[in-house]
């Protein structure tokens, strides 16, 4: 036994409340068990008990232990004076407020079938990737769709959380959030880190001050990348030297500039290494101007497609490094990359604009994007293909990759739809 399933069971009642009395022998009602709290203090709040007549609206307390109360010193927590009924599996202690009385407690052991028990167990001891693989084909197709939406619009809301941080941290100035978290994700994952640390080392209030001219931009993010040659008779280098000599003292960046070593491209394929990635987002920069905005008066998703049509500069489309031309020409940034960057960057940013703004139809524009785009095909997807699932468009790729992490992995059965209606008695 444990507390999740001790809190599923009183959550959904699934326990025998005939002739039903506390363990101080009171006769006990249940009226309403309350609403799962996932804040501190007491499991579930506003519930209603009828304990020997006697109507209690409060709070309910859940330990598998009852000596639990105590180890969690709720007996001195003002928090839990308003606990009305301390419900647990094994009743060893009395539980106590702070005045000194005593809670009143459910044993529930002894009062849940032990199909419901074993149920559980077997999701828990499952070995595949998605525990209820075996039974996955059992549960309707509208509890399966519905988690589906609803893992979908969590994995937006956790994103957009994310971003909302970030644009606090910059005192609420959104085109240097979009800048950001656009340029961080410029780094597909292995070069996220570094991708951020320079857009915060070179804000886009000087961005913007030269996108006009691309040499600047791209003298401005090589510089402080730290990629730059310091010796080369490269023409093209050192017009980035001769460039990033005069920005670099017009705005003092030359205390701030990174180190060669932070960018990775072990594993990566040519034309995703930190140099062709850098000529792509500056190309972006110059094309684009002020991201979200676009995104916000975007009416059709091949409008915003367009935006990462990218060609980066002629260097660029022939050499993957400095002063090392390539055997043949470069590729530009190809239509899954774009995808990715709608997928992860430009949506969860209209998200994030969209609840602090309160305009839900820009949360709804989010979400035709990602049904524009093919679902991405990886380990995950594939698991929930084999399953019988649909996997045909962003929308239902972001949203079973957020189960799989979220649900399947942490073994959270119990908050799942599925894992839910497999453990309940039918």
């Amino acid at each position: 036994m444990n507390e999740d399933l001790l809190s599923f069971i009183w959550r959904f009642q699934y326990f025998e409340k005939k002739e039903l009395a506390t363990d101080e022998n009171l006769p006990l009602s249940i009226l309403r068990p309350g609403q799962r709290n996932t804040d501190a203090g007491p499991d579930f709040s506003e519930a209603r008990v009828s304990i020997d007549g006697v109507l209690w609206v409060g709070s309910v307390e859940i330990h598998v232990m009852a000596s639990d109360w105590r180890l969690h010193d709720h007996e001195q927590n003002g928090a839990y004076d308003g606990v009305i009924l301390h419900v647990v599996w094994e009743n060893d202690q009395p539980a106590m407020r702070r005045d000194g009385t005593i809670v009143p407690t459910l044993s529930l052991n002894g009062l849940v079938k032990a199909s419901i028990l074993e149920r559980y167990r077997c999701l828990l001891d499952e070995k595949d990737t998605v525990p209820c693989n075996r039974q996955f084909g059992d549960v309707e197709q509208i509890c399966k769709y519905s988690m589906l939406d609803r893992v979908l619009l969590e994995r937006l809301e956790r994103k957009a959380l994310e971003i909302q941080h970030l644009n606090e941290t910059n005192q609420q100035d959104w085109e240097q959030t979009a800048y950001q978290w656009l340029g961080r994700h410029f780094g597909f994952k292995l070069n996220d880190v570094p991708f951020q640390r320079l857009t915060g080392i070179v804000p886009w209030k000087i961005i913007r001050k030269h996108t006009d001219r691309l040499i600047q931009v791209e003298a401005l993010l090589f510089g402080c990348s730290g990629l730059i040659p310091v010796d080369s008779e490269d023409i093209y280098i050192r017009q980035l030297q001769q460039e990033f000599r005069f920005l670099s003292a017009k705005y003092k960046l030359a205390d701030d500039i990174m180190q060669p070593h932070e960018w990775k491209y072990a594993r990566l394929r040519p034309a995703g290494f930190p140099t062709v990635r850098l000529a792509q987002f500056a190309r972006l920069l110059c094309n684009t101007g002020g991201f979200l905005n676009r995104f916000v008066v975007s009416d059709h998703f091949d409008e915003v497609r367009g935006l990462f049509r990218i060609v980066q500069s002629a260097y660029w489309r022939e050499h993957y490094l400095f002063a090392k031309k390539a055997r043949a020409q470069v590729p530009v940034l190809g239509t899954d990359a774009a995808h990715l960057l709608i997928v992860n960057a430009a949506v969860p940013l209209l998200v994030a604009y969209s609840r602090q703004r309160r305009q839900p139809e820009l949360l709804d524009k989010a979400i035709y994007w990602l049904s524009e785009i093919p679902a991405e095909d990886n380990r995950i997807t594939r698991e929930w293909a084999r399953l019988g699932m649909r996997v045909k468009t962003a929308a239902d790729s972001q949203a079973l990759i957020e189960w799989f992490n979220n649900y399947c992995t942490p073994r959270r059965c119990l908050e799942c739809m599925v894992g839910a209606a497999l453990v309940r008695d039918s």
